[in-house]
C-alpha cells in the first residue's frame, strides 16, 4: 500500500501507510524524490529537463531523445531495493522478498536502540563489543523483525492492494502465498532466536529482549490481521505506530546494555504519545480512501480543522512534559537542549502544517521531524546521565 506500512523494531510494529521514516520520513523521502526527478539537470553535450534529452552529434545535429524513461527506469528499481512505493515490477525472487520488507523503514527503528543503548548511560562508543552488540540488535529489529512485520502487513492487505496497487508483488503473483508465509516464518523465527541471542549475551537471568520481541511481534500481527486490526482505528492504530517507532526499540537498546525501570518506560511512553501526532499527519493526504474503505482515521472521524489541532497538541504537549521532566531531575543543559528543538517545530507546524494540512504535510515531515529525531537520543543522553529516575 503506502510506502511506509507497518514497521518493526526489536519485535515492534512501526510504519502506518506512509510512515515516519520510516515512517513519515520515508514517505517524504518518496516524495521527494519524485518532485526532484522533474528538475533539469546538466551533464556535457546532454541536456537532461523533463522528459527529453537533446544531445550534440559529431556532424553538429541534435537529436532530441526521451530522457525520461531512464531517469523513471533508474528510479523504479532503486525503490525496487528499498520498498518504496513506485517500484520496478521486479521478477528475481531475492529482490522481491527484500522489496517486502522494506529496507527503507528500518532507519526509524535503527535509531531508537541508539536512543536506548544512550539511555543506559552504559554504552561506550569506543568499546568494539558494545558496537557490536548494538548492531546485533539493530539487524534483529530493521532486517528481521521489521522484514516480518511488513511482510504480514503486505499479506494482510493483499486485497486491498490487488485493487489500489495490483503491481506489488503479492496481488501481481511474483511471489506465491507459500514463499510468502516461509518469509513471514525465517523472519519471525531468526528475529527471535536474535533476540534470546542478545539475552545470553547480555547475561539476562530473565529474557527481558526475547520478550519484548515476541510483545512487539503480537502488536504487528494484531495492527494488520483480522479480526482485531488496530489500524483500522485511527487512536489505537496511530498510538500502536508511535509506541512502536520510539518506546519498544528504545526498551530494547536500553536493556541490551543495561537495566530498564519503570520511570524510564512511563517516559518513552510521553514520546510515544507524540508520535502518535506524528503518525496523525500521514493520515490527511488518505482521508477520502479512509473514508470509503471505513477506516476510522481522526481526520475522518472529527474533520481537518479539528484533527490537524488534535495532531500539532499531541506532538508538541507531550515534548513539552519530557523537558520537564529533565528540568526536574537536574539536567538543565539537556532539557534546555530539548526546548530549543522544540520551538523550531511549532514554527514551522505554524508555516506549513496549520495553513494546509493536506497540500503541506511532506513539507511540514521533512523539515519539522529532524529536530523531534533528535529531541529523543537528547533525552536519551539525558538519562545515561543522570542515571534511574
Amino acid at each position: 500500500m503506502g510506502c511506509g506500512k507497518l514497521t518493526f523494531v526489536n519485535g515492534v510494529l512501526v510504519g502506518h501507510r506512509s510512515s515516519i521514516v520510516s515512517g513519515s520520513l520515508s514517505c517524504s523521502y518518496n516524495r521527494l524524490i519524485h518532485k526532484k526527478a522533474s528538475k533539469i539537470h546538466r551533464i556535457p553535450n546532454v541536456i537532461r529537463c523533463c522528459d527529453s534529452k537533446s544531445e550534440k552529434s559529431d556532424d553538429g545535429s541534435t537529436t532530441v531523445k526521451d530522457g525520461k524513461n531512464n531517469n523513471s527506469e533508474s528510479n523504479s528499481v532503486a525503490r525496487q531495493l528499498l520498498g518504496m512505493k513506485g517500484a520496478s515490477e521486479e521478477t528475481n525472487l531475492l529482490k522481491i522478498r527484500l522489496q517486502l520488507t522494506k529496507p527503507v523503514t528500518w532507519v526509524p527503528l535503527i535509531w531508537g536502540v541508539t536512543c536506548g543503548a544512550a539511555a543506559s548511560g552504559q554504552f561506550h562508543w569506543s568499546d568494539p563489543q558494545d558496537i557490536l552488540k548494538a548492531i546485533v540488535c539493530m539487524i534483529m529489529s530493521g532486517p528481521l523483525l521489521t522484514g516480518y512485520t511488513q511482510t504480514i502487513n503486505d499479506w494482510y492487505d493483499r486485497d486491498i492492494d490487488a485493487i489500489n496497487e495490483p503491481y506489488r508483488p503479492i496481488p501481481s503473483g511474483r511471489i506465491t502465498e507459500g514463499q510468502v508465509k516461509a518469509q513471514i516464518a525465517v523472519l519471525l523465527g531468526g528475529g527471535l532466536a536474535t533476540a534470546y541471542g542478545l539475552d545470553v549475551w547480555s547475561q539476562h537471568e530473565t529474557p527481558w529482549i526475547l520478550l519484548t520481541a515476541i510483545f512487539g511481534s503480537f502488536i504487528s500481527y494484531i495492527y494488520s490481521a483480522p479480526p482485531l486490526k488496530l489500524k483500522q482505528n485511527g487512536w489505537l492504530g496511530n498510538y500502536a505506530l508511535g509506541a512502536s517507532y520510539i518506546s519498544l526499540p528504545w526498551w530494547a537498546g536500553q536493556l541490551v546494555f543495561g537495566s530498564l525501570e519503570w520511570k524510564t518506560m512511563v517516559l518513552t511512553m510521553f514520546y510515544s504519545l507524540a508520535g502518535l501526532g506524528i503518525a496523525i499527519v500521514n493520515d490527511f493526504k488518505s482521508i477520502e480512501g479512509d473514508r470509503k474503505m471505513g477506516l476510522k482515521s481522526l481526520p475522518v472521524e472529527f474533520g481537518v480543522d479539528t484533527a490537524k489541532w488534535i495532531c500539532v497538541g499531541t506532538i508538541d504537549v507531550f515534548q513539552a512534559l519530557v523537558a520537564c521532566v529533565l528540568f526536574a531531575i537536574g539536567e538543565t543543559p539537556y532539557a534546555a537542549a530539548l526546548v530549543a528543538l522544540i520551538v523550531p517545530q511549532m514554527v514551522l507546524q505554524q508555516k506549513y502544517f496549520l495553513k494546509d494540512p493536506i497540500e503541506n504535510d511532506v513539507k511540514y515531515q521533512a523539515s519539522a521531524q529532524p529536530f523531534l529525531v533528535l529531541g529523543i537520543l537528547v533525552t536519551g543522553l539525558a538519562i545515561g546521565n543522570h542515571g534511574p529516575l
